[in-house]
């Protein structure tokens, strides 16, 4: 098997940081995995409210991006081949540049503060590029962010994307501060998500799907709930398919729970605990969205997005 030199992408986002080291397999172009690492730092901690990021998160996450540039050393990653791409929060952060310098110093890269546009077209090649199966057709994926939603559809490539101010952090603090959410909470945090799928609406034709297909942890950590699964198991979510009828049910039953019966799921990252309610709310609102319009019944899972996508942009540039 021959391989293209290692690359490293880093996605750093409004509640995690992640690394992928990887490889090419040169002849049929599928990414081999060396790491792939995922820390919880809630970077975006009361972005949506300050508009800064909180010293302690910034040195969070920076812990973590040292840790990160050991990987990166030991697989022998050239700093040329290094990708740091930060999303939703760093957007917002009036002091973002704090953060940006520390990891200049960290890691000798500067992080690309990408727009939500570019964040939805790296999310879909990472998605689409591995689930199997998918039927001909324009696919829309969905990439649930703490800071910030993704609906982008294409075939092969996109033709249609928007990125939404809705993620499970930023909804999490603006409406559902009890546990469990009250009823005028889950109402409120609700009109915030169906306004913005309006605005969804009139810039993705979401009747035009054919297939769904959901990323990024609020997705995957609800579909391994849905798969009855004691402890997370990327290899049975990866490619999962679920029935719409029966994610909403579970994503009403995250909503309603308190943390203390949520952390009872071990496959629930403890970092998302407080979160992900309202992540299950976006999702649930959306596949209702598209199910009405599309007449999708079903909705798929990637493992793979954003990152993927990113190391991929890496290896072509490389080319």
């Amino acid at each position: 098997m021959s391989l293209s030199a290692p690359v490293a992408a880093i996605d750093c986002g409004t509640n995690s940081i992640r690394l992928l080291i990887a490889r090419r397999e040169e002849s049929t172009g599928a990414l081999v995995d060396l790491e792939r690492r995922l820390e919880m730092v809630r970077l975006g901690l009361g972005v949506d409210r300050t508009g800064r990021f909180d010293p302690v998160a910034i040195e969070r996450t920076l812990a973590a991006a040292r840790r990160y540039r050991e990987l990166i050393t030991h697989h022998g990653v050239a700093t040329g081949d290094v990708r740091f791409v930060a999303t939703s929060a760093t957007r917002d952060a009036a002091n973002r540049d704090e953060f940006i310098g520390g990891i200049q110093r960290i890691l000798g890269v500067t992080p690309e503060v990408i727009s939500g546009g570019e964040e939805a077209e790296l999310s879909f090649r990472g998605a689409v590029s591995t689930v199997q199966g998918l039927p001909e057709g324009p696919r829309l994926v969905v990439d649930i962010g703490g800071g910030s939603t993704e609906l982008v559809l294409g075939t092969e490539t996109p033709t249609h994307r928007i990125s939404l101010d809705i993620g499970s952090v930023r909804l999490t603090e603006r409406h559902l501060a009890s546990d469990p959410p009250t009823a005028p909470e889950i109402e409120a945090a609700t009109a915030d998500v169906d306004a913005m799928l309006e605005t969804a609406a009139a810039a993705v034709p979401l009747q035009q799907a054919t297939a769904l297909v959901g990323v990024a942890g609020t997705v995957t950590t609800i579909t391994a709930v849905v798969e009855g699964l004691q402890d997370y198991r990327p290899d049975v979510t990866h490619g999962a398919t679920s029935r719409i009828e029966d994610v909403e049910s579970v994503c009403r039953d995250l909503l309603a729970r308190t943390r203390a019966q949520r952390a009872q799921h071990r496959m629930i990252h403890p970092g998302r605990i407080d979160v992900i309610g309202a992540g299950a709310l976006i999702w649930s609102r959306i596949m209702e969205r598209v199910a009405a319009a599309s007449g999708i019944t079903r909705a798929r899972t990637s493992e793979h997005d954003i990152l993927d996508g990113i190391a991929l942009d890496l290896l072509d540039r490389a080319v």
